[in-house]
């Protein structure tokens, strides 16, 4: 079993990609969680922090929100290079020249929650 890093509540992810989710921006919090250097990242997809458990449809919902224009939100389970895991409540932003995503720590009962919710929809 992996470990899991628990973001702490001044924990505040950001990052932007372009049109087809390559990375054009990460601030200090998501680099660092994420186990990367800012310059591992830059021109990176942003599935490289995407973790194996998280179900396909959740990422369906997130692209056909946010290509509509409309912001999403939802719950998500990263991976740590090098191994480890940690979730997020994530708010996506459609921008103009892509996207922006604002992360931060969710609560153990959403987690717990929404555990049980995505192994329903694998």
């Amino acid at each position: 079993m992996s470990r899991e890093y628990v973001l702490t509540n001044e924990d505040f992810l950001v990052s932007q990609t372009d049109k087809k989710g390559i990375i054009t921006f990460a601030n200090e919090d998501f680099y660092k969680v994420a186990g990367y250097t800012l310059e591992e990242l830059i021109g990176q997809p942003h599935n490289i922090v995407r973790h194996k458990d998280m179900p396909k449809a959740a990422f369906k919902d997130l692209w056909e929100t946010v290509k509509k224009g409309k912001v999403w939100t939802g719950y998500v389970k990263n991976s740590i290079q090098g191994g480890g895991f940690y979730w997020v409540y994530a708010t996506v932003y459609p921008m103009d020249d892509g996207y922006m995503s604002c992360r931060r720590k969710p609560s153990k009962s959403e987690i717990e929650d929404v555990e049980k919710l995505y192994k329903t929809m694998r």
